[in-house]
This record gives structure tokens, C-alpha cells and sequence, in this order.
């Protein structure tokens, strides 16, 4: 297209918006026919844009030929260039758009800026009309805890927590059969361990001679005290012959533990001391065996088996105490997505299965020792024929296996969980082995219900006041029908009262649970409202003037009160120290009561605890999380055989603290072998027999262990 033609153009379009504008501007006072419309718009064959007809005073053909003498140039002609404004327009002509708003558009406004005005009264008004409903709503309903939403899986994923690895359970044996079991064999134990730590004071006066001025007996320091030692091994290995054979069955097992090291270091001492015994006429005496830490070793490991079978055993027998026993679970994600203790009433399924199972100290070493036992192996091999040293070779393993094998291996379990059994087993509780300790990671809600705070018997009715022309019995029969049909913890007493009228329960339809504390059904076509006076007050029944019951149970029939029962709740001395344990292990405790009148504000304002640290849950939920018929999981915790909170809250204390002691002894454990490891092979390998001596060692294994001791007893001290 060459330049001519496109100024051309340009020029042209500018007409016609200059014509626009007039149209705009002369709209109101020209008419058009459809002549004159298809006038314009019936051009030449070329096309040419006919602008609209101006003003009527301007006609419409005499713009037309103004186009016409613009002719196209030669393109070798340049193009002149672009004006704002093309050259011979009127500038007087090019009028703007006019900016004040049309009619409609104000008028538009005006109607939405009214519109905003209302409703924003109307809002203020309805806000205010409001508040005194929402005052006296907050004022009667109590208030709830709501729940957060649960993490997703992707952010449970996230959290790296890895589940521990199922394994084939053991048979679930009764509780009854279990203690016979555990029972055996117990006393001949006890004498063994006994035997064992008398064949240590022998081997302990050995070991002191060479650094206390000690009266030495003849020969004591040589081949006649080699030849004490290696007998003294041999003894202490018969008497701990049943245990340091299942510390080698495991081996066997590929499942090393600390009593498979105590085995092989028993054992290599047992051959150093042959081999120094052989050799201590030739070469001298210059260094003497581990018999005294072995010996030693062999003891606490009998004296923690022992304590272990004695917890287990009485355990068992608690668990088989009674005939309907409640059973304490741990529930994934019960409330507010965080696991929670759960009380229901079952049978001892699974007892005698986790009771049998591995306890936490030795799932820790079973990962472990093997690390231990391979690192025995390697340092004794290159620091006896590495160093060109064959001679050295059962010394190393005596020494390295005698330093790796803890003191408190069979002790931090065994001596703990008989402690604990022993605290549960007077308040009528039991755990269920070490795993209701390791659930009990995830474990910070407790599920309490009316019967947990006010076991039965700890509330009485101690005043009845009927209303109108209604008959006692029909009035108190009311009552009881809706309180069964709640569940709650004044069924029992209700139903004594009214069988001491010689009434029946009734039959109620639409049966229904008020978050404002109350009840309501319909008996005989009649609305039955049973509550607190504040759910009286919500649903507009009248109540007596001057009326001042705390504790009561009101029954409205038709609206109109019906009558008044007065209760007297007592609280249990113990509930006190149990809720304080809970919130001390930080184990924070859910109200599912369903008695209307067990709400947070009753308990802190008439016994004192501490409310605003337990949850509250909607009605809907706590009858969800109180539901006798619900399912629960297979997570056993405890067996309980008495009621109230005692045996409940120190049974889940228990797990959680006998977990806690028994994971940090173990990594105690563990560094103190594995340091006791790298001493013995750099002692061994500068052939520093003085300082590798048994006393030495002795007292090494003794410094790690009174951690192991101290946490053994601290665990059911609470």
C-alpha cells in the first residue's frame, strides 16, 4: 500500500470521527428517514466511506466532494508525516465526549447507595436486637472445646515417625496359666543369684591384692590364685548356666543381646584363665583374669530376670483378679487428631500375648550389639594376629566382650517393671507388658467418664420436691426413663428411688440430648424435659422465685415444672492426687460425662480443679467418645480391676514414665559399651595389662551402671 493511500485513508477515518461527533452532538435536534440513511451507505463501487450527514444547516452532499481531490500520489514521492491533527481540519469541529453522567446511571447509583444505607441499618438494628438473645445463650449453654481438623496423610508422612515393625505375636495365654508359669522356678533363682555373688567376693579379693594393702594368703598371687579365678569363671557359668544359654540361643537366633555378650565373656575368661593356668609356670604370672566382672555380671543378670519374672507374675495374677476386668486401650487420633486412653469394659484378649514379647531394652540391643559383638571380633583379631601377637587373641575377646557387656542390661527392665507391678498392683491396675509402655509415645488425651470422677455410690439424691397435681411416682418414673436413656451416672440412683415407689420406667420416643445441659423425649404424647435450672431457663420454663439448689436434677412436663431432685456429689479424696498426676505427665484429660451437670465450671468452682486444662467436648461428641458399644482398637495399655481414677491414671503414669526410663537407660547402655569397647582394644593394644586390670574394669562397669540403678528406682515413684 503506498504512502498516498494510507494518509489517505488516515485522513478519511478522522472525517468521520469528526462527523461522529457532530452526529453525537446535533443528535438531539436532527431526524433521519431510512432514505437518507441508505443514501449514505449506497457509495461507488470502490467502497468509499460516506461520513454521516452533519448538522441539518451543513447538507450532507456538499461534504462529499471535499474527499474527492485527494488523489494518490507517486510513490517515490516521500509521505509526509502524521499530525495530531490533520491539516485543514477545523479544529472547532472535534468536539469531546461529554463526561456527566446520563440520567440513568445517577439515578442507578443514588437507588444502590440507598440500597447500602438500608441494609447496613438494617444490619445494626438486627445486631443490637441480637446481642441480648446471644448474652443469655452464652450465659445458660456451657462452653465447648471444638476439635482442629485431623493432619492429612501427606503431613503425617512428613513427620518421618516410623512405625515399628510387627512381628509374629507370641500365643495369648490366660493371665492365670502366665503367673503359674512365671512362678516357677523362682526361688532356686534367687538362691543362684545369691550363690553367684558369694563366688564374686573370692574373685573381688583377688582382684583388690595387687592395689590395697590386702593380708595376702600363700600363693594367692600366683599360680594357685590364676587357678581360684578359672575355677570361680567355671562356677559362675553353671549357676547362670540357664540364662547365659539363652544369651547363645539367641546368637544362634541372629537376635544378640547383652546377655549374649555376658555368655561370650564368661566363656572366653573361662579359656583365657585355662591358658594363663597352662603357661604360668613357664612364662610367670603377669596379669590375671575377668573373673570378678564376669562373676559379677552374671549376678545383676540373674538378679534382673529374677525381678522381671516376679513383676510378670504378679501382673498376671492382678489381671486375672477379677471376672469382668475394664481394659485400657490407647485409640489413634480419638480426639482432636491426637491419641487418647480409652476405658471399656471386655475381657484380657492379648494379655498374655504382649506380656511374652521383648521388652524395649532388648528390641534396643537386638539392633545394636550386633555392632558391639562384630566390633569384639575385629579389634581382638587386629590387635592379636594384626600385631603378629596370636598370644593375645583371648584376652582381647575376654576384655573387649567383659567391657561391652553392661551391668544393667537384664536390671533397667527387669528391676523397673517389678517396681512398677508392685505400685499398680495395689491400686488394682496391670500392664500389659512392654508394649503398653511403647504405644504410650502418642498417648496425651484421657477419655474420663461420669464413673471415673463419681463412682457409683458417690452421689445421692437428698431432697424431692414434686410440683402441681402430678403423682411422686409418675413425676420420678419420668425422670429415670430419660436419665437411662442418657447413659449418665445418675441412673443408678434415680432407679433406686423409683423403686422405692413402686414405680416402672416408661417408654420414650424422640429421644434427644440439648447442648444446653438437659434432656427431652416424649412419654405418653407428652414433652418431657429433664435438666439443670439453666437448661430450664433456655427452654422458657418457669421456675420458683428465690430458688438456690446448686446441684439438682429439674423435670418439666408440658412446659409447666413438674419437680425437684436435690443431689449431693461427692468427690473421691483420690481424684485429687490422680487428676494431679495426669496433668504432671502431661496427659491431658477429655470430660465425656453425660450428666448435665458434670461441666468445667462445676468442678472448678465447687472442688477446685483445674478446669482450664481439660477439654470439653460438644454433647454430640462426648456421647460419641462415651459410647459403650463403640469399637476400639487392640492397642492394650493396662487391665484395671477396681473403678475410679486411681488404678486408671497411674496406669497410663506407669507406661509413659517406665518407656521413658527404660529408652535412656538404654542409650546410657549403648555409649557405655561402646566407650568401654574402644578402651579395652587401645589398652590391649599397647599391652597395658596394669591398666586393663579387673579391679579397673570392675570399676568402670560399676560407674555406668548407677545411672541404670537410679532410673530403676525412680520410674514408680510418682
Amino acid at each position: 500500500m503506498s504512502d498516498k493511500k494510507r494518509d489517505n485513508q488516515i485522513h478519511t477515518g478522522n472525517t468521520e470521527l469528526i462527523n461522529i461527533k457532530d452526529l453525537i452532538r446535533g443528535a438531539e435536534t436532527v431526524d433521519y428517514a431510512l432514505e437518507d440513511i441508505l443514501s449514505e451507505f449506497g457509495g461507488d463501487e470502490r467502497g468509499t466511506i460516506v461520513p454521516f450527514p452533519g448538522p441539518a444547516a451543513e447538507p450532507a452532499p456538499e461534504e462529499a466532494p471535499e474527499e474527492a481531490p485527494e488523489e494518490p500520489v507517486p510513490e517515490e514521492e516521500p509521505a509526509p508525516e502524521r499530525d495530531p491533527e490533520p491539516e485543514g481540519e477545523d479544529p472547532d469541529k472535534i468536539v469531546d465526549f461529554p463526561e456527566e453522567e446520563s440520567v440513568l446511571s445517577a439515578v442507578v447509583k443514588a437507588l444502590s447507595q440507598k440500597a447500602d444505607d438500608y441494609a447496613d441499618q438494617m444490619f445494626v438494628e438486627a445486631e443490637r436486637e441480637d446481642s441480648e438473645e446471644i448474652r443469655r445463650l452464652e450465659r445458660l449453654i456451657p462452653g465447648t472445646d471444638q476439635e482442629e481438623e485431623p493432619p492429612t496423610p501427606e503431613y503425617r508422612a512428613r513427620l518421618w515417625r516410623r512405625e515399628p515393625r510387627v512381628e509374629p505375636p507370641p500365643p495369648d495365654l490366660p493371665p492365670q496359666e502366665l503367673a503359674k508359669r512365671y512362678g516357677r522356678g523362682l526361688k532356686g533363682m534367687r538362691v543362684r543369684a545369691l550363690l553367684t555373688l558369694l563366688a564374686f567376693v573370692p574373685a573381688a579379693y583377688l582382684a583388690l591384692l595387687a592395689r590395697t594393702p590386702l593380708p595376702v594368703l600363700p600363693g594367692a598371687e600366683g599360680e594357685l590364685g590364676l587357678l581360684v579365678n578359672t575355677v570361680l569363671a567355671g562356677l559362675g557359668i553353671l549357676l547362670g548356666a540357664d540364662q547365659l544359654f539363652v544369651g547363645l540361643v539367641r546368637l544362634c537366633r541372629g537376635r544378640v543381646g547383652m546377655d549374649t555378650l555376658c555368655a561370650l565373656a564368661c566363656l572366653f575368661t573361662l579359656v583365657d584363665g585355662i591358658f594363663l593356668t597352662m603357661a604360668a609356670p613357664e612364662a610367670g604370672v603377669v596379669r590375671t583374669p575377668y573373673t570378678a566382672p564376669c562373676l559379677l555380671g552374671v549376678f545383676y543378670l540373674l538378679h534382673g530376670t529374677y525381678h522381671k519374672r516376679c513383676g510378670m507374675r504378679l501382673a498376671c495374677r492382678t489381671a486375672a483378679a477379677s471376672a469382668e476386668p475394664e481394659i485400657v486401650t490407647l485409640e489413634p487420633e480419638k480426639w482432636n487428631g491426637r491419641d487418647a486412653y480409652c476405658k471399656w469394659t471386655g475381657d484380657t484378649e492379648g494379655f498374655g500375648s504382649q506380656m511374652q514379647m521383648d521388652d524395649g531394652v532388648q528390641r534396643v540391643f537386638r539392633i545394636y550389639c550386633p555392632l558391639l559383638l562384630l566390633g569384639c571380633v575385629l579389634f581382638s583379631l587386629i590387635v592379636s594376629v594384626g600385631m603378629e601377637r596370636p598370644d593375645r587373641l583371648f584376652w582381647a575377646l575376654s576384655g573387649t566382650c567383659t567391657a561391652s557387656a553392661a551391668f544393667g542390661s537384664a536390671v533397667l527392665y527387669g528391676r523397673t517393671f517389678h517396681k512398677v507391678a508392685r505400685r499398680l498392683s495395689s491400686s488394682g491396675a496391670a500392664l500389659a507388658g512392654w508394649p503398653a509402655c511403647a504405644v504410650s509415645r502418642g498417648g496425651g488425651r484421657l477419655i474420663l467418664c461420669d464413673k471415673d470422677l463419681f463412682p457409683t455410690g458417690t452421689v445421692t439424691i437428698i431432697g424431692v420436691k414434686i410440683f402441681g397435681d402430678l403423682s411422686a411416682e409418675r413425676v420420678i418414673a419420668c425422670t429415670a426413663t430419660l436419665l437411662r436413656a442418657a447413659g449418665c451416672g445418675l441412673e443408678k440412683p434415680f432407679h433406686d428411688l423409683l423403686r422405692s415407689q413402686g414405680g416402672l420406667m416408661r417408654n420414650a420416643s424422640e429421644f434427644i440430648a440439648h447442648e444446653g445441659g438437659g434432656l427431652s423425649a416424649t412419654i405418653r404424647g407428652e414433652q418431657v424435659l429433664v435438666g439443670s435450672a439453666s437448661f430450664m431457663q433456655l427452654m422458657e420454663v418457669n421456675l420458683p422465685t428465690g430458688l438456690n439448689v446448686k446441684n439438682a436434677v429439674f423435670c418439666a412436663i408440658e412446659g409447666e415444672l413438674a419437680g425437684i431432685f436435690a443431689l449431693n456429689y461427692a468427690l473421691p479424696d483420690a481424684v485429687f492426687p490422680a487428676m494431679a498426676l495426669l496433668l504432671r505427665e502431661r496427659i491431658g484429660p477429655v470430660l465425656a460425662t453425660r450428666d448435665f451437670n458434670l461441666i468445667p465450671a462445676m468442678l472448678q468452682q465447687r472442688f477446685k480443679l483445674a478446669a482450664d486444662r481439660m477439654d470439653f467436648p460438644s454433647v454430640e461428641r462426648r456421647r460419641e467418645l462415651s459410647d459403650p458399644e463403640q469399637t476400639h482398637g487392640n492397642r492394650l495399655v493396662a487391665v484395671l480391676c477396681r473403678e475410679g481414677m486411681t488404678p486408671l491414671a497411674e496406669a497410663v503414669a506407669a507406661a509413659k514414665r517406665l518407656r521413658w526410663a527404660n529408652r535412656l537407660g538404654a542409650v546410657i547402655m549403648c555409649v557405655g559399651s561402646t566407650v568401654g569397647l574402644l578402651l579395652a582394644y587401645y589398652l590391649i593394644s599397647l599391652d597395658a595389662a596394669a591398666s586393663l586390670s579387673p579391679l579397673n574394669l570392675l570399676v568402670y562397669l560399676l560407674i555406668w551402671l548407677a545411672p541404670i540403678w537410679f532410673l530403676s528406682g525412680w520410674a514408680h515413684r510418682f
